[in-house]
């Protein structure tokens, strides 16, 4: 049973069943999208048709009722978390509701998941290109590039000069230039930055100035 407190008036009267005429109580439904698009409800994220049952209240923009069920969920495209592990296991908790779950692409709803069958092709394809066109721009970010900062582990902060499939080479405190395989290099999530043991082996100093 769903149960509220009038709002300002918890001392005057006793809890009540939602919903009640003289009070702001009840799970609210609207009439059509264009309603929520109008007042702004469509920014909060997901949205959809409901069931709704028990007692109902009816309002000039739609309903107050005492209980309801989602009939169909969409989600804004940018709302899908980014890469596909994520994005699946956010999908997975929203499936227990068993209803279709809808994705909005500008001004395009497309099916993305069908309740007792799954992945709708149309709705998966958007989800993996998304999902491969933000695997590539992390990829990006991650390719060491000209000045970048290289922490020579045990030596310093180089700035990076150039970088080719191999090697990289990169300038020591504005004096020492150093070649330094790519293998020897590695992105360090908890510093943000690129690191480089310390200059062994064929990664060596190639020039030195005054």
């Amino acid at each position: 049973m769903s149960r509220t407190l009038v709002p300002g008036a918890e001392q005057q009267h006793a809890e009540h069943e939602a919903p009640q005429l003289r009070c702001t109580c009840g799970v609210y439904a609207a009439r059509s999208i264009q309603h929520l698009r109008t007042f702004g409800y469509m920014r909060f994220g997901i949205y959809g048709e409901v069931w709704l049952w028990g007692t109902v209240v009816e309002h000039e923009q739609g309903w107050r009722a005492q209980h309801a069920y989602p009939k169909n969920l969409v989600l804004p495209l940018e709302m899908l978390p980014l890469g596909m592990a994520s994005a699946e296991s956010w999908l997975a908790s929203l499936a227990a509701y068993d209803c279709d779950i809808f994705v909005a692409r500008k001004q395009q709803t497309l099916p993305l998941w069908r309740n007792q069958s799954g992945y709708d092709a149309v709705g998966l394809d958007l989800l993996v290109q998304r999902c491969n066109e933000w695997y590539a721009r992390r990829g990006e970010e991650r390719r060491i590039k000209p000045g970048d900062r290289l922490a020579v582990l045990g030596q310093g902060i180089a700035v990076v000069e150039l970088a080719d499939r191999n090697d990289v080479y990169a300038v020591l405190w504005n004096r020492i230039r150093m070649r330094i395989e790519r293998k020897e290099i590695c992105w360090d999530e908890q510093n943000v930055r690129w690191e480089a043991a310390a200059i062994a082996g064929t990664s060596r100093h190639i020039s030195q100035g005054d």
